[in-house]
């Protein structure tokens, strides 16, 4: 290539580096200000700390901070066991039943936070059938599950999570070198002793770097502690910030001194959860040419091994789903028994077609849509820079990933001081949803858009290079079609968890920007439970719907990228 027309590609990279920079700049960095700002002003705009003295003097405080801590570890401490355990049955054993556990994954990826967690809490509920039971065989009135405790809390948490370790742990373990465990146990290693010293031995680092993830996002969780927690008057930092929010009038000082704790908290969180993912490489087992894919063959223990893929199936999908059918067949909630059965109907379907669902529904795709569409297309170029090292490249890569830190009920509370103070008059609206959103889901997006990136060497685009074409041109006929199946998966992943998430459209959705989260946590406040249930069922069934056809047009792009 020629000097000059180097210089002018180098030129256009660079150009494109520092646009995108600035544009990333814009969407991240406002928010901190503000949020900072606002912890140490006062409502006259002077400096003061009576703010965190607020936040950090009462007693109220330590038992929150203390309630968040318990809530994350043992939440992160269950989702590790069943998802790991479930993740190893299916991809290192031959036991039969594997597809409950991907049907159960998928159809999880497609439930609103706010249904999942109301469909446990039917199930064990003080009317649930568990402790319906329980008082019919006693003859008492207590219950035997309190499920608006700390504990109730974890359980639901853990399980919400479940699906999503059994996901990341299993690309782990599906790339797991078998020839060292052949080897232990040629050596005379019993099963047993193979999975601990070998099996989970060399999994340690991707189990803690994952269980910190799941303790850091569940640290920020606000469903399950709105839902469960404050009910039973378990209060925890996300609930702290939204009463706070809630007050009359709102406090945006306290809430944003709370804020500020929350997130450098989680900031050190992320700084040890970024250690334990560097070092992970140290355990790779996939080298070469002697990899190959096997599973193990543990004889009579794939029908008890069958029979926890059951029980998973069971606990996490069929029983639940079971509970939400039963109740949108109910006038009112009332546990299963001969009477309830002469009171079945469809009354509550006609009521959620009948109401105004759709405009919310249509909100939801809407935002999901914008969302998705616009943080995968700011990722593709982040990623494009950083993966091949352009001018600027790094500090798109930063920009983008910096949203991390900040946790949804944080950033809502950043986004309302930006737009009540900036003269562009979006409060209220699905504008102000999509920006936060395109804020919040940046790191994911970044994950997805990067690890595809990697997998494409640069000789494809030195060889267009020498052709003559631009650096645009590169990126769109050679770099977006062979990250389409990278793209896709992020794209579903975003929209999925937009159209699910709670924290940010609670505080930030207006009277006619409600999304279907919002209407859901408004039906189970309101104890329109059954209406609840007949309203989610057919909104799990839409999202589900449109997961599998990513899923299915995932694979088919995959495919033709490969044959290509």
């Amino acid at each position: 290539m020629r000097p000059a027309r180097r210089g002018l590609v180098d030129g256009q990279t660079a150009l494109v580096a520092a646009l995108l920079a600035l544009l990333l700049a814009v969407l991240v960095l406002p928010p901190l200000y503000l949020l900072l700002q606002g912890a140490v002003t006062d409502a006259a705009g002077a400096l003061t700390t009576r703010n965190f003295a607020t936040a950090l003097g009462g007693r109220l405080f330590l038992d929150s901070l203390v309630n968040t801590v318990l809530f994350a570890a043992g939440s992160a401490a269950l989702a590790l066991v069943v998802g790991t355990v479930t993740a190893w049955i299916v991809e290192r054993t031959n036991t039969p039943l594997k597809g409950l556990a991907y049907l159960t994954t998928v159809i999880s990826l497609g439930t609103p936070y706010v249904l999942y967690v109301g469909a446990w809490l039917l199930l064990l509920g003080k009317a649930g059938p568990i402790n319906q039971l329980w008082r019919e065989w006693t003859g008492g009135f207590d219950p035997l599950i309190n499920v608006y405790s700390l504990p109730g809390m974890i359980l639901v948490e853990g399980l919400l999570w479940s699906p999503l370790v059994f996901l990341l742990i299993g690309a782990s373990l599906r790339s797991f070198n078998p020839e060292l465990e052949e080897a232990a146990r040629m050596s005379g290693a019993g099963l047993w002793r193979t999975i601990r010293r070998i099996t989970l031995g060399l999994s340690l680092p991707a189990m803690l770097a994952l269980a910190m993830l799941v303790f850091i996002r569940a640290f920020e969780a606000f469903e399950v502690p709105a839902l469960v927690g404050m009910p039973g008057r378990v209060y925890v930092l996300t609930t702290d910030i939204y009463q706070t929010m809630r007050s009359m009038p709102p406090d945006f000082g306290s809430a944003s001194a709370f804020s500020v704790i929350m997130l450098a908290i989680v900031l050190v969180l992320l700084l040890f959860y970024g250690r334990l993912s560097r070092h992970a490489e140290r355990f790779a087992t996939v080298t070469g040419k002697g990899f190959r894919a096997k599973r193990l063959d543990i004889g009579w223990l794939r029908w008890p091994a069958a029979a926890i893929l059951l029980v998973n199936f069971l606990v996490l999908l069929a029983v639940p789903i079971a509970m939400l059918v039963w109740a949108s067949l109910l006038p009112f909630y009332q546990p299963l028994s001969r009477r309830a059965l002469g009171l079945l109907t469809i009354a509550n379907y006609r009521t959620v077609f009948a109401a105004e669902f759709l405009p919310l529904a249509l909100n939801t795709v809407l935002v999901g849509l914008a969302a998705a569409s616009a943080v995968i297309l700011l990722t593709l170029f982040a990623s494009w820079l950083s993966v091949r090292r352009a001018p600027g490249g790094w500090l798109a890569e930063r920009l983008a990933m910096a949203p991390l830190v900040f946790p949804g009920i944080v950033l809502g509370v950043a986004v309302m001081q930006i737009f009540l103070r900036v003269p562009i008059p979006i409060y209220g609206t699905l504008w102000i949803l999509i920006w936060a959103f395109i804020i919040s889901y940046l790191p994911y997006g970044m994950r997805y858009s990067a690890s595809g990136m990697l997998q494409i060497h640069r000789e494809l685009e030195e060889v267009a290079a020498i052709s003559g074409a631009s650096p645009l041109t590169r990126l769109r006929r050679i770099v977006a079609p062979l990250l389409g199946p990278s793209l896709l998966a992020g794209w579903l992943f975003i929209f999925l968890l937009a159209a699910r998430a709670l924290s940010l459209p609670i505080l930030l959705a207006g009277p006619r920007s409600q999304t279907m989260a919002v209407a859901m946590y408004d039906l189970w406040s309101n104890g329109q439970g059954t209406e609840l249930a007949a309203l989610g069922l057919l909104w799990t069934g839409l999202m589900t719907l449109i997961a599998v056809i990513f899923y299915m047009l995932t694979r088919r792009s995959a495919a033709g990228a490969a044959h290509n």
